[in-house]
This record gives structure tokens, C-alpha cells and sequence, in this order.
């Protein structure tokens, strides 16, 4: 988050207020990534959970051609 520009940033923390007002907003995702759902803010997608108790947790933000991947991969290293 730090490198974006300041207007990227506004529209990511906007999607963060969004999905904490709404955690059923995103895209549910499927296959490898289930379970988890997608939120999209321009090129960027957000990709987070629902946790019990109105707890949402943010797994990855990153740009849409490589995010999932991202995830995948760091969803794999976790289960290790």
C-alpha cells in the first residue's frame, strides 16, 4: 500500500470501510481460493474472509493479472 499513489490508496481504504460495512459485498471465489472473496477497486482487487463475530480478515491486495496467484501461493505456504 505504501507505494501506491495517494488516489489508489483512498479508493483501497473506501473498499476496506465497504467490505467491513458489507462482508458479503465481494465476489466469491472458487476452486483452490473457496471460501474467500474478492473485492474489486480499479486494476486492484482485495481479497479477504469472513471471520465469526463481524471479524473480517484482508489475506492479500494486489493487482488483478496476479493476485490470485499470489493468494494460491501464499494459501499453500500456510498450510504447510
Amino acid at each position: 500500500m505504501r507505494k501506491l499513489p495517494p488516489s489508489i490508496k483512498r479508493k483501497v481504504r473506501e473498499g476496506l470501510r465497504n467490505i467491513l460495512r458489507e462482508p458479503t459485498i465481494g465476489k466469491a471465489l472458487k476452486g483452490e481460493l473457496a471460501g474467500l472473496r474478492s473485492y474489486k477497486v480499479r486494476r486492484l482487487r482485495i481479497i479477504y474472509r469472513e471471520a465469526p463475530g463481524r471479524v473480517v480478515e484482508i489475506v492479500a491486495v494486489g493487482p488483478r493479472r496476479t493476485i490470485y496467484e499470489e493468494t494460491t501461493r501464499l494459501l499453500r505456504k500456510s498450510d504447510r
